[in-house]
């Protein structure tokens, strides 16, 4: 799938490039690929050294909270649900704890402590994989719940429309909350059903209908704050959480006479192993995302959505919504910089600036996920995780429009 994937790429990008070149006189199309080439092989050394500090840092409090038993008692907790989810792993292995840490950083928005636990799983997970160059179920179901992107914490928007003059910042709050909800139901529907996961079994619903009582629950609470109280909650929780979770992993080691400084340096040693290991995966993607977007091939595909739309009488407000959409599976940076064009363009709070912020706080960069996940472990084969990564993407982009019509229509 990757090679196939990697491979289209840049066909596409040289379909559409000939295209500009012989039908619209372009030729500084080629000039534009080439430099994006490049570009995007800068930005990969730049992601590359930034995930450097930040794999080593949290990596070395992660072995502190392995050696004092945080790890071994959340995977025991959650062992009858993932024992249902991820069968091939066996109860109390420490990845379902470090699964168990990543989805809680991401629901909090914790991006920086996410992302090096999450590839703490993954290597913990590679450890039972018979095939290590091919995902296994469990690797695929948790990368798609990854790619899912699901978000309790919105705040980065709030403060893209802030900067944008919104009189109300945190408009899309509910919008959001509903869609990435949206976007995680159907990854994780999707995933069930290509390998049969018993998704509606008793131990399945005992876990997850109480934490969906709580979600809602919380994100009602959240839904009568101000936007000022709004944003002072999530920075305010964001911050106590991270350095509290610092505290914890050093308070409990000390208390089990784990050697804790020793233990971070070992930690931090195998963040450092990984962080090297990422960088050909991440070149080898990025550059052809590059080239895909440099060639014009993305603008072609909006045209052609946009004439359909139109051709079937529908509402095409949401078409200039779309290229935060059509790039976020490829690249944070350029649907953050959609996202801020469409609200000066079309006015921050006009429909299609509002679908673009429920967009892009409901989705994730699904190939970047992809390249830095398996990339990390060595997968060359993802099976079916692309395609039900995709289709989580889909679900959230289509609940995002729906909603918003919902909302704002």
């Amino acid at each position: 799938m990757l090679n196939a994937l990697w491979l289209g790429f840049f066909l596409v990008a040289a379909v559409a490039a000939l295209a500009q070149w012989l039908i619209g006189g372009q030729t500084e199309v080629f000039s534009a690929m080439v430099q994006a080439l490049f570009a995007m092989a800068k930005l990969s050394v730049e992601v590359m050294v930034l995930l450097f500090g930040t794999l080593t840092l949290w990596l070395g409090f992660l072995r502190i909270a392995e050696k004092a038993g945080v790890v071994e008692w959340l995977a025991k907790a959650l062992g009858p649900l993932f024992g249902k989810l991820m069968p091939e792993v066996p109860r109390g292995h420490p990845a379902l704890g470090l699964i168990t840490l990543n989805f809680a950083a991401n629901g909090l928005g914790l991006d920086n402590a996410a992302t090096p636990m999450g590839l703490k799983a993954m290597r913990a997970l590679q450890e039972l994989n018979p095939r290590p160059d091919t995902a296994t179920n469990a690797q695929i179901l948790f990368l798609v719940l990854n790619a899912s992107s699901l978000t309790l914490l919105p705040v980065t928007i709030f403060m893209y429309r802030m900067q944008q003059g919104a009189p109300d910042p945190t408009l899309v709050f509910l919008p959001i909350l509903l869609a990435t909800s949206a976007s995680t139901l159907v990854g994780l529907l999707s995933v069930a059903l290509v390998q049969r996961l018993p998704i509606f079994s008793p131990v399945v619903l005992a876990y997850l209908l109480p934490l969906a009582l709580v979600l809602a629950a919380f994100m009602a609470f959240l839904a009568t704050l101000s936007a000022a109280a709004l944003a002072q909650l999530s920075s305010l929780m964001g911050n106590l959480t991270l350095f509290a979770l610092i505290v914890l992993f050093v308070a409990l080691g000390a208390y089990k006479k784990v050697a804790v400084y020793d233990s971070f340096i070992e930690g931090a040693k195998e963040g450092f192993d990984v962080a090297k290991n990422l960088l050909p995966y991440l070149v080898a993607m990025l550059c052809a995302v590059g080239v895909f977007r440099a060639s014009g091939a993305l603008e072609y595909v909006l045209s052609g959505i946009r004439w359909l739309v139109d051709a079937v009488g529908m509402d095409a407000r949401f078409v200039d919504a779309l290229p935060t959409a059509l790039v976020k599976p490829f690249s944070g940076s350029a649907a953050r910089a959609m996202l801020i064009e469409t609200m000066q363009s079309q006015g921050v709070d006009s429909f299609a600036a509002l679908a673009a912020a429920t967009i892009q706080g409901s989705t994730e960069t699904t190939f970047y996920v992809l390249a830095v996940y398996f990339g990390a472990v060595g997968i060359q084969r993802a099976r079916h995780a692309v395609p039900c990564a995709l289709i989580a993407e889909l679900a959230g982009v289509v609940a995002a429009i729906v909603v918003c019509y919902q909302f704002f229509g």
